[in-house]
Order: structure tokens, then C-alpha cells, then sequence
């Protein structure tokens, strides 16, 4: 039987939805640059780092790094703006409720994400503390849906990638996991996340027992 000690969160899509930020930095970077860029071309950007954000933006223009360090930049500056007003009740519904019964299940708790800003985005939320290790953006130089993050914040917490349970809501995520032997929930579209080994719309009302039953794992 599965043994599961940590479960390892995303925080875009699954914690808070900061998408929508995201969508519109870059579409005020885009407009002011003249480049297309619509709702469809910003799902392509779910999971990945801001360098790869931009080069899919760009869609195969090549620029000089300097300006491609400046575009980067204004699109964080765009989007701390927005973050500054985050709040816990910015938490997606359930989240509160399943990190408590996560600590009370004694699983240890991560945090898996690309963002640079993730620290901040934890902190306005109210749940910083909750987190016995946070991989974000500075972590490693290898994003998802290379493996690295994830393994980065196992090893933070003293457990072995075989003993952790990924919630993610994009496909580089549940690659990334899979790739090192995690096991998965997909959170949001069923077919954004299909290959999850447990897809899940959020976590409204999810009971930890329940994960771990479904996913064939020794019950806490």
C-alpha cells in the first residue's frame, strides 16, 4: 500500500487564483508592445516560468536579452501591483479547510511553484506559516515541467519523492511530478490535468481521508 508523507501544492490555480493577474500583466506588456496576445494564448503560459511565458508570447521573435530582461521586469512590476492586494479571502474556496486537515493528518506541506513572488502571494494570503517548506521561482534553474521544483521541495522536507502526493492545474506540473515518481490530484479542467492519477474540480469539501483512498495510499 501507497505510503504518503508530504503533499506538495501549486499556487496558481489550486491555493489562490492569481491567473487572472497574470493574464493581464502580460496583456498590458503585450498591448504596449503591439504583440497579440488573447485569453487562449495565456492558457499556454499556465505552470511555466516567466522567461518561457515571454518566449511563447513572442512567438518566435527573437529580441536581445537586455530588452528581453526589461519585458520581464515590467510584467513583474505589473503584477506585484495587483498581488499588493491580495488577501486571505483571495483563498480558493476549501483551501483553509484542507491545509488544516492536512496538518491534523500530520502530512507535511510544500509549496511547488514557479512564481518568483510566491513568498509574497503566501504571505497576503495568511498562510505562510502553514508551509514546512516553499519552493518558488529562485529554486532551482530547471522549471516544470522538468522535475526539479518538486524534488527541490521533498528533499526540503526529509521525504522521499515516492511519499508525496502533487496538486496541480497545469499539465507541465503533473509531468513534472510523474517524472520523479510523485503521485498526483489534478485541480480544475478535467482535461488540462487528464493525466493526473486524480482529477479534482478544487478542493471544496475534499476530505484527506478520502485522497489518500482513492489514491491507494495507508490511511494517516
Amino acid at each position: 500500500m501507497l505510503k504518503i508523507s508530504a503533499f506538495i501544492f501549486d499556487l496558481d490555480g489550486v491555493i489562490t487564483d492569481t491567473a487572472e493577474y497574470h493574464y493581464r500583466s502580460w496583456k498590458r506588456l503585450a498591448d504596449e508592445e503591439g504583440l497579440p496576445f488573447s485569453r487562449e494564448d495565456n492558457e499556454a503560459l499556465r505552470g511555466v516560468s516567466r522567461r518561457e511565458s515571454l518566449l511563447r508570447l513572442l512567438k518566435g521573435k527573437v529580441l536581445p536579452e537586455a530588452q528581453m530582461e526589461a519585458f520581464m521586469q515590467r510584467k513583474n512590476d505589473y503584477y506585484r501591483a495587483f498581488l499588493a492586494n491580495i488577501t486571505p479571502a483571495d483563498l480558493l474556496g476549501g483551501v483553509a479547510d484542507f491545509l488544516a486537515q492536512t496538518r491534523a493528518h500530520g502530512i507535511k506541506i510544500g509549496l511547488g511553484s514557479a512564481s518568483k513572488n510566491a513568498r509574497d502571494a503566501l504571505n497576503g494570503l495568511g498562510i505562510a506559516a502553514q508551509f514546512d517548506a516553499i519552493g518558488d521561482g529562485y529554486s532551482v534553474s530547471r522549471t516544470k515541467p522538468a522535475p526539479d521544483l518538486f524534488v527541490w521541495v521533498a528533499g526540503r522536507l526529509n521525504v522521499p519523492p515516492s511519499e508525496v502526493v502533487v496538486f496541480e492545474d497545469a499539465e507541465a506540473g503533473i509531468a513534472a511530478a510523474h517524472e520523479c515518481g510523485m503521485a498526483t490530484v489534478g485541480i480544475g479542467d478535467a482535461e488540462r490535468v487528464s493525466a493526473a492519477d486524480l482529477i479534482l474540480p478544487n478542493l471544496e469539501g475534499v476530505q484527506v481521508a478520502e485522497i489518500l483512498s482513492k489514491l491507494g495510499a495507508a490511511p494517516h
